[in-house]
């Protein structure tokens, strides 16, 4: 036997034995509506406690979503990256609530053409007075507290209502900027600049710091294996068992019956704007 050959197989018998893997996980649509949390949570818990898995590549196309979902995603992360390296790369839209989760990772990349940030919180919810006094219909309210109910549709917000729901709205913003100060190492001046609200082109994002490279995904898969340190890629991909419409990639599927998370999922993407060509 040459000394090539001889090479050769053992390098193909290392290939065997090796057990490392690289975890690809999918982080795709609104926080809250398509993505649920709770489901990516215990993957990302099963990623961080798995022997076998040396480095994870988090794959984001997501407006962002509800904003206690999106922090508890960036705390999973964050424990997931403490134990071993995270890169989270962005597809197409790493916008808000995904961005937040985003920031738990040990690097950002992002694809060049992809939208990066809206960093900022809001809270929306139409007022029907004007509506049910054309009905003629009226809502009678017992309360305990003169905020039990904030934020309801049928009456106008005082202005201590809005004082509330500023406090509650600043309070929720603080946590986001905290978190992308703290992934970014950003001063005060630099984080002003990207929690406008804005969305970027990811060539505008890398200049102001909100991501570490632009990567197509083969790019981004070989950036986790380096961090991981792993001389061969052995992927897998972890999501919730997935339904055969989901696999087949049919629209909706995994969403449950038309509800209120079918009404998240479209809210969600038609607060950013859509570049055709």
């Amino acid at each position: 036997m040459s000394t090539s050959t001889a090479v050769s197989l053992a390098d193909r018998l290392a290939g065997v034995v090796d057990r490392r893997r690289l975890a690809v996980v999918p982080i795709r649509g609104v926080i809250g509506g398509a993505v649920r949390t709770a489901d990516l949570v215990r993957t990302l818990d099963r990623a961080r406690e798995s022997k076998q898995i040396r480095a994870v590549l988090l794959d984001i196309a997501s407006p962002g979503g509800d904003a206690v979902a999106s922090e508890t995603l960036y705390l999973a992360v964050k424990r997931l990256a403490a134990t071993k390296p995270v890169v989270a790369w962005i597809r197409s839209v790493g916008a808000s609530g995904s961005y937040f989760a985003a920031c738990g990772a040990t690097r950002i990349l992002a694809f060049p053409a992809a939208l990066v940030g809206s960093i900022g919180v809001i809270s929306a919810r139409p007022v029907l007075v004007d509506l049910l006094q054309r009905i003629g219909a009226r809502m009678h309210v017992v309360k305990t507290g003169p905020f039990k109910d904030l934020g309801a549709p049928w009456r106008e917000p005082t202005d201590e209502d809005q004082v509330k729901e500023r406090e509650l709205i600043d309070g929720m913003f603080r946590h986001f900027t905290g978190a992308v100060r703290e992934a970014r190492n950003y001063d005060d001046e630099s984080l002003a600049l990207v929690t406008t609200g804005e969305v970027w082109l990811a060539d505008r994002a890398l200049e102001l710091g909100l991501v570490d490279a632009l990567a197509e995904e083969e790019e981004a898969l070989a950036e986790a294996q380096r961090l991981g340190d792993m001389p061969r890629r052995r992927v897998i991909r972890l999501h919730p068992r997935r339904s055969l419409l989901q696999r087949l990639g049919m629209p909706g599927a995994g969403m449950g019956p038309p509800g209120p998370r079918w009404i998240v999922e479209l809210e969600g993407w038609s607060r950013l704007p859509r570049l055709l060509t």
